[in-house]
């Protein structure tokens, strides 16, 4: 999926769209996202030493899902997040870095989906994290 098939699936938008691209390949999730270095999250995280924020990374994860989601989402549906597990930063992740995320979802209990994930760079684990959205609004 390119970004314009993506946001047909993701409400977000603008600066808060944090994936470039991304496709099912057998039940996981592969996605891509450049960090160019002019983004709002790392202006002042950290002047001087711009490190992307866990908290984005945990977002971009989520959003990687989506390609998983595509068909379960129906005008007005909305996937959010419900929690977020065993969370761990392994490496920071800086201007330069094109972040791949790779998610799975391991169990479903509808409208609840649980999952895994992980960000890396260049085959650096820089993020792991198990996480659970629901499906609402639908």
């Amino acid at each position: 999926m390119n970004k314009e098939e993506i946001m047909q699936i993701l409400p977000h938008r603008d600066d808060m769209l944090l994936i470039e691209d991304c496709e099912n390949v057998n039940g996981t999730a592969v996605g891509h996202y450049h960090v160019r270095g002019d983004e709002f999250f790392l202006r002042g995280h950290f002047p001087g030493n711009p490190i992307v924020p866990g908290v984005i990374l945990c977002e971009m994860m989520a959003q990687n899902a989506c390609v998983l989601m595509e068909g379960k989402l129906s005008d007005g549906a909305l996937a959010v997040y419900t929690g977020l597990n065993n969370v761990k930063f392994r490496s920071p992740v800086k201007p330069g870095d094109t972040v791949e995320l790779n998610c799975e979802i391991t169990r479903i209990k509808h409208p609840f989906y649980f999952g895994k994930g992980s960000a890396s760079v260049d085959g650096r684990l820089c993020m792991s994290a198990e996480f659970s959205f629901a499906i609402t609004g639908a």
